[in-house]
C-alpha cells in the first residue's frame, strides 16, 4: 500500500487499529460473535489454529507466525469502523478534504529555471470532486501512480494555478511522495 492509500485510510478512521496481534484476534472474535470457526475461515487457517492462538491455558497457547500476523492485520483493517469510514468518506466527497504533503513538485518549463522540481511542503484544501475521484480510483484498484496523477492535477489547479486565476497552461509533475496525509472535516 502506497503513501496516498495509507493517508486515505488514516483519514477515514477516528481511532487507530489495535496495535498488537492479541487485541486484533479479540476484535475478530467479537466481530464474529466468538466463533473461532468463522475467524478461521476469514484467516484461511484451521479452527484449531485459531483456538491455539486465543486459548488462556498455559503451555497450550501459540503465537501466529509473520505471514499469519500480516493476514490478521489486513482482516482487522478491512473490518475496522465500517460505519465511521463510510460516513467520513461521504463527508469528504461532499465537502472536500485537506491534503498535507511533502513531495517533489516541478513544472514543464525551461531548464534551469526557478521552477525546476524541488521538495515542497503543501497543505491545501481540495474539493469533494477530487475526493470522489480518488476514492473511485482506489476502489477500482488504481495504483499509487494513478492516484498521484489525480492529486497532481488537483494541486496544480488549486495551489499553483490559484483555482484557474493564474499560470494557465502550467504542467505539474508530482513525484517522490515522502508524506501524504488527509484531514476530513
Amino acid at each position: 500500500m502506497g503513501e496516498i492509500a495509507q493517508g486515505l485510510e488514516r483519514a477515514l478512521r477516528t481511532r487507530p487499529v489495535p496495535p498488537d496481534t492479541e487485541t486484533r484476534l479479540r476484535f475478530l472474535l467479537a466481530a464474529h460473535q466468538g466463533s473461532t470457526r468463522q475467524v478461521a475461515a476469514v484467516l484461511e487457517v484451521s479452527q484449531r489454529t485459531v483456538q491455539r492462538w486465543v486459548t488462556k491455558k498455559p503451555g497450550a497457547r501459540r503465537s501466529p507466525g509473520p505471514a499469519q500476523i500480516q493476514v490478521i492485520e489486513e482482516a482487522v483493517s478491512a473490518r475496522w469502523q465500517p460505519r465511521v469510514r463510510a460516513r467520513r468518506q461521504t463527508r469528504a466527497e461532499a465537502e472536500g478534504f485537506v491534503l498535507h504533503t511533502r513531495a517533489r513538485f516541478g513544472f514543464a518549463d525551461a531548464a534551469r529555471s526557478s521552477d525546476d522540481p524541488r521538495v515542497r511542503r503543501i497543505t491545501q484544501r481540495l474539493s469533494g470532486e477530487v475526493a470522489r475521484e480518488l476514492f473511485a480510483a482506489r476502489d477500482a484498484g488504481a495504483g499509487e501512480q494513478q492516484q498521484m496523477v489525480i492529486l497532481a492535477r488537483a494541486l496544480g489547479h488549486a495551489y499553483f494555478r490559484d483555482g484557474g486565476r493564474r499560470a494557465h497552461g502550467l504542467g505539474i509533475a508530482f513525484t517522490d511522495v515522502e508524506f501524504a496525509d488527509f484531514s476530513i472535516g
